[in-house]
């Protein structure tokens, strides 16, 4: 067990002191002990280290909001432990952050399986739409939808202990942690980059996964150059806690014969010989083959000088207004020259220019973008502002002291009018 500060994780350790190190990573709204049921094999050949995300399974609640950070953190933790050369397996976040120590600290990767993973998860709006609904709601709705999205529903109903235990790990995890994951995963997308990784890869999905499924598994599959993908029956999101055997028998079998030699001969690690006999399968498992090389992105050419500001606004109008909204916009400029000069303008200056500043972060901007809709009632635009208010962290009820403040100087008619469309907003984006 360990103490954590705000730069590394919680984890655990089982297993031999001079044996290989497997890390294995979890789930969002998951704890180490989704794992549990692959320590005992596992643990006989490699010295297994679990980690807590932040805020999960009572470890402390210092947030991380990118895959990458979380990854950084999960390193120095490592570096603490002298622990540089490990073979890593995720599922879900966990399996991203796995895909951004590949990319990013190859060196130090043995060799890599991707449970229920995805290049990139759903769509950024879905990520910041259920943020708001946790900000609004707390973590009570996410957690009794879970088992319908973690389980398949026969294994849900002969299962009701483990339903519980599912639901009580996502009550237990602190809100604002569980926000920042979801900020993660909605700027997570390393589509382009897939045929840069270049450790042996096992892809393993659920057939009856509905989040991340077989799709999104023969894309990593597709992408990834030295990659095999294997599809468990009978299994949905947290196919290691529905078919734990056949879950622990593929990962006994790919980190025994694809173990990649660290490059520094120091380490002192050593592949673990391929058992004579492939392990038996607890459930009936087809691993699936395939393999498709990835043509290497080209990197952009620099231009020297000043940044363009439109690339910086069409991120940020993206992040604060939602894909959905900035993609009706765009489309009807596309369809009508009259307004895509105009688009490109708000995009370039009020997006590029002014909501990238320093001076005020995000809450503040849309306090002040909501207080200015008001005074000039522009109801339209205070109705995808709200949206943006929501996504920027402010609650309803700070929504609502924006408005009555604003009734006061702006007058309350305008206020009025105001109250009901961000009202109707509200209520579309923080029911669950």
């Amino acid at each position: 067990m360990s103490e954590t500060t705000a730069k590394t994780l919680q984890y655990r350790i089982d297993g031999p002191e001079d044996a290989p190190v497997l890390i294995l990573g979890p789930s969002l709204g998951t704890t180490w002990h989704m794992w549990d049921r692959q320590i005992t094999d596992l643990s006989r050949r490699w010295r297994v280290f679990r980690f807590d995300l932040p805020g999960h399974g009572g470890a402390p609640a210092h947030p991380a909001t990118s895959v990458a950070e979380l990854a950084d953190r999960l390193l120095a933790t490592l570096d603490g432990l002298g622990i540089q050369f490990f073979g890593y397996a995720g599922c879900s976040i966990g399996g991203a952050i796995g895909m951004e120590l590949a990319l990013r600290h190859p060196h130090r990767v043995a060799s890599l399986a991707l449970v229920a993973a995805s290049p990139r998860f759903g769509t950024a709006d879905e990520f910041r739409q259920r943020g708001v609904i946790v900000r609004t709601n707390g973590l009570d709705p996410v957690a009794r939808s879970a088992p319908e999205r973690w389980f398949t529903h026969g294994f849900a109903a002969a299962q009701p202990a483990i339903v519980e235990w599912a639901v009580q790990m996502v009550r237990t995890t602190d809100p604002g942690c569980y926000i920042a994951a979801c900020e993660a995963l909605a700027a997570f997308d390393v589509r382009g980059e897939l045929g840069h990784i270049g450790v042996p890869t096992l892809v393993l999905v659920g057939s009856e996964d509905q989040v991340t499924g077989p799709a999104e598994a023969r894309t990593l599959v597709a992408g990834i150059p030295d990659a095999r993908l294997a599809l468990v029956p009978g299994a949905s999101h947290l196919a290691p806690v529905e078919q734990p055997g056949a879950v622990t028998d593929l990962l006994v079998h790919h980190f025994s014969t694809a173990w990649q030699n660290a490059s520094d001969s120091t380490t002192g690690l050593t592949p673990i010989p391929a058992p004579p006999i492939t392990p038996a399968l607890s459930a009936p498992v087809t691993p699936i083959g395939e393999i498709a090389a990835a043509s290497p992105s080209q990197p952009e050419a620099v231009q020297p000088g000043r940044p363009d500001p439109y690339v910086a606004g069409i991120k940020v109008r993206r992040e604060v207004l939602g894909d959905a909204h900035v993609d009706r916009a765009t489309a009807a400029a596309e369809a009508d020259d009259f307004t895509g000069d105009f688009q490109e303008l708000i995009t370039r200056y009020a997006w590029g220019e002014v909501w990238t500043r320093e001076g005020l972060d995000r809450r503040t901007r849309s306090v002040v973008t909501l207080t200015a809709l008001v005074a000039g009632g522009h109801l339209d635009e205070l109705a995808f502002h709200t949206r943006a208010a929501l996504r920027n962290g402010l609650t309803p009820a700070e929504i609502k002291e924006v408005l009555i403040h604003a009734a006061v100087y702006c007058g309350v008619p305008a206020a009025n009018s105001a109250f009901r469309v961000a009202h109707k907003v509200i209520q579309e984006e923080t029911t669950p």
